[in-house]
C-alpha cells in the first residue's frame, strides 16, 4: 500500500491506470484509510492534471536549471522512464561539417563552449551577436524534413521558432549527462535500439500530438506537455511506442540521425 500511495503521490495522473484501480480496491477493505488518502491523491490529480509546482517558489515558472535538476532526481531513481524534451537536441549535418564534429558528445562540448546558455546570466539574445557557431534559416536535419511544420534550429525571430529554446536548452543536456553518466540512454545517440531496464531521453515535438487531446481548459504549455505525456502513456500501453523508436531510415540517414539526432513520433 505505502508503494502504491508514493506512486500516485508523484505522477498524479488525469486518468490513472486500471490496475492501480484494481489494487486499491482489493486493499480498502483491509487498509481503508490508506485508501480513502491514495484515492485523494487520485482525485487531485483528476482536478490539477499533470501540473508540478516549480521547487521553492511556487506560482513562478520553471528555471532551466531546476527543470534539469528535476530531471536528474527522476533519471537517478530505481523505476526506468522517459523523459521527453521539446526543442532540438542537435544541429544539422551541414554545421557538423563545416565545423568538423563527428560524434554527438564532441557536438555538446563544442556548443557549451561557445553558447554557455548554463551560466549565470548567459542569454541567447546576448550570445547571438557575432558568435562563430551558427547556420543558416535553410539548413534543417532529416527529421526536420520529414515534417509539414517543424523550424530550422537557426532560425529565430518568428512564431513558434524552436531556436531560442534550442540554443538554450542544450547546454542543460550536457548537464544532465555529467550527473547521470552512462546509466541513462539518449535516443538515438546512443543508438536507436533500446537496452533494457535504462531510462530513456528523447527529443518530442508536441505539434504531432496536440490535436489529439481535448484542451479541457489548460493552456498551450499545459496541452503540449499534457499531450506528449498521454500519447507516450497511450503507445506503451498498446505495446506501440517501441516501432517509434526505430523510424524506416535507410544506412545513411540513420547514420546521420545518430548525429542530428531524431524526433519521437516521426516515422
Amino acid at each position: 500500500m505505502k508503494r502504491l500511495l508514493e506512486s500516485v503521490a508523484f505522477t498524479k495522473k488525469t486518468d490513472p491506470d486500471y490496475r492501480v484501480v484494481e489494487r486499491l480496491a482489493e486493499l480498502s477493505e483491509k487498509m481503508p484509510l490508506e485508501a480513502v488518502q491514495c484515492l485523494k491523491h487520485l482525485c487531485e490529480g483528476d482536478k490539477e492534471g499533470w501540473e508540478m509546482h516549480p521547487p521553492n517558489h511556487e506560482g513562478w515558472n520553471w528555471t532551466r536549471k531546476e527543470i534539469a535538476q528535476w530531471c536528474v532526481d527522476q533519471l537517478q531513481g530505481n523505476q526506468p522512464i522517459i523523459i521527453g524534451i521539446d526543442h532540438a537536441f542537435s544541429f544539422p549535418m551541414t554545421y557538423m561539417d563545416r565545423y568538423n564534429i563527428n560524434n554527438w558528445y564532441d557536438f555538446l562540448s563544442d556548443f557549451c563552449q561557445h553558447w554557455p546558455t548554463h551560466l549565470n546570466n548567459n542569454r541567447v539574445a546576448d550570445l547571438r551577436e557575432n558568435n562563430p557557431r551558427s547556420g543558416s534559416n535553410d539548413e534543417f536535419r532529416l527529421t526536420e524534413k520529414w515534417t509539414s511544420s517543424a523550424k530550422s534550429v537557426f532560425r529565430f525571430d518568428i512564431q513558434g521558432q524552436v531556436a531560442m529554446s534550442s540554443h538554450a536548452g542544450i547546454p542543460w543536456l550536457k548537464y544532465i549527462i555529467d550527473q547521470v553518466g552512462d546509466s541513462v540512454h539518449f535516443w538515438p545517440f546512443d543508438g536507436f535500439n533500446l537496452p533494457p531496464e535504462k531510462s530513456v531521453v528523447a527529443e518530442v515535438y508536441p505539434s504531432i500530438f496536440r490535436n489529439r487531446y481535448l484542451r479541457h481548459g489548460r493552456n498551450r504549455d499545459e496541452h503540449d506537455a499534457y499531450s506528449i505525456a498521454m500519447w507516450l502513456k497511450q503507445m506503451d500501453g498498446r505495446g506501440d511506442l517501441e516501432r517509434y523508436f526505430t523510424p524506416p531510415l535507410s544506412p545513411g540517414e540513420r547514420k546521420k540521425a545518430e548525429l542530428e539526432g531524431w524526433i519521437l513520433g516521426i516515422c
